[in-house]
């Protein structure tokens, strides 16, 4: 006896027979983060673009091109030493293009959003202009840009927020586009990383004999102390990125310190250093557990001077003990976060967004972006 075949199932994205199809919203989401060289002789143009950006080399216009350039023929030896322990070119785009493709996975989920990543880089290699054009081609209906630096600086975010609106007008590019600024305290965010970091203090008191002490550094890029001064409030943040993930660490009594790594300038930079807390740890006869708060990813700054440099310092200065956590890279929770706070600024109605929507500096920080913004839409009302 002959049967029909059943019909197949529809996914559950299917539009049913004579129902009027649902189109899914284009949801381009642009992350940003710092580049790196991807070859031994993109080392010195990856290090002039470094140096010649405004906010990173703070003097006068017609002096930067020269001085930046200088810079990086002398720090040109040294970086490439670096990255010759890493195959002689940076992880930082792979790891990038990964992340962003788990983000795009974990927003597909919804079927009303066709979500696709994109890359921009702030000094080599997909840079702003290129990913620009990349994304108008596809032809979003709406834009996000999430940085991979969780605390919000003028010489991170800031930079690659402003590389980003030229090269959107020059690609003529012009949807809805949400700003997220930051995310130091998001709970997500926090959560994620405290069970990274919890799985290396475990693995750190395993191998530790308990007579031993063990110290978190949780250790950040510095930054100059003039541009803190200024009104970056990056050390803020980085401050509260730091009691949000102790707090869920929930280690009683927890030795640990916030420190700042990779001075570049001869200026006072922020403190303490972290070489100056490793000297310290080797006074004392503790351990660390170094924990890079400020990197979402592995790079020359972690796999580098965290893990080749410091410890070899750490050595030297007798620390009974050297541990690093790693990055979140696309670790699961932390992705499931990131795809939390871009669902979180696309409903917001907010064009410039933090991870709790308004502003969440202290008003000291005047180069907190809510600020600039609140400034600029004043200035548009009066001339209005």
């Amino acid at each position: 006896m002959n049967h029909a075949a059943e019909p197949a199932p529809m996914p559950p994205s299917a539009t049913p027979p004579g129902a009027s199809p649902t189109r899914r919203t284009r949801l381009a989401v642009v992350l940003f983060n710092l580049g790196g060289p991807d070859r031994t002789e993109s080392i010195r143009p990856f290090l002039v673009n470094l140096f010649t950006d405004p906010a990173i080399l703070r003097v006068p216009g017609w002096v930067r091109p020269w001085l930046g350039r200088v810079i990086a023929w002398r720090r040109t030896k040294p970086a490439t030493e670096n990255y010759a322990i890493l195959g002689g070119r940076s992880p930082l785009l792979e790891l990038t293009v990964e992340q962003g493709e788990a983000l795009a996975a974990a927003l597909n989920q919804d079927a009303t959003v066709e979500a696709k990543s994109f890359v921009a880089m702030r000094y080599w290699h997909p840079m702003s202009e290129e990913t620009a054009a990349a994304v108008k081609a596809w032809g979003p209906d709406e834009v996000v840009l999430l940085p991979l630096y969780p605390q919000f600086s003028t010489t991170t975010t800031g930079s690659s927020a402003v590389a980003w609106d030229a090269a959107a007008a020059k690609a003529g590019l012009a949807v809805p586009t949400t700003t997220l600024c930051c995310f130091h305290s998001d709970p997500g965010f926090a959560e994620a990383t405290a069970a990274i970091v919890r799985g290396a203090w475990d693995r750190a008191r395993a191998e530790l004999d308990p007579a031993i002490g063990l110290r978190i550094l949780f250790s950040a890029h510095g930054l100059p102390e003039s541009i803190v001064a200024a009104g970056d409030p990056y050390q803020w943040q980085v401050e509260q990125s730091v009691a949000q993930v102790v707090e869920r660490l929930g280690i009683d009594g927890l030795d640990h310190v916030v420190c700042y790594q990779s001075r570049v300038t001869p200026q006072k930079w922020i403190g303490p250093s972290t070489e100056d807390e490793l000297e310290r740890a080797g006074h004392d006869k503790v351990a660390v557990l170094v924990v890079p708060i400020a990197f979402t990813s592995e790079h020359s700054e972690t796999l580098v001077e965290l893990d080749v440099e410091y410890r070899e310092e750490a050595e030297k200065l007798g620390v009974p003990g050297y541990f690093r956590a790693p990055a979140q890279n696309s670790d699961p929770a932390f992705v499931g976060a990131l795809a939390a706070l871009v669902q979180g600024a696309r409903g917001g109605g907010r064009s410039l967004c933090s991870f709790a929507g308004g502003r969440q500096c202290p008003r000291q920080h005047r180069d907190c972006p809510h600020e600039k913004a609140n400034a600029a839409a004043k200035r548009a009302r009066v001339t209005a």
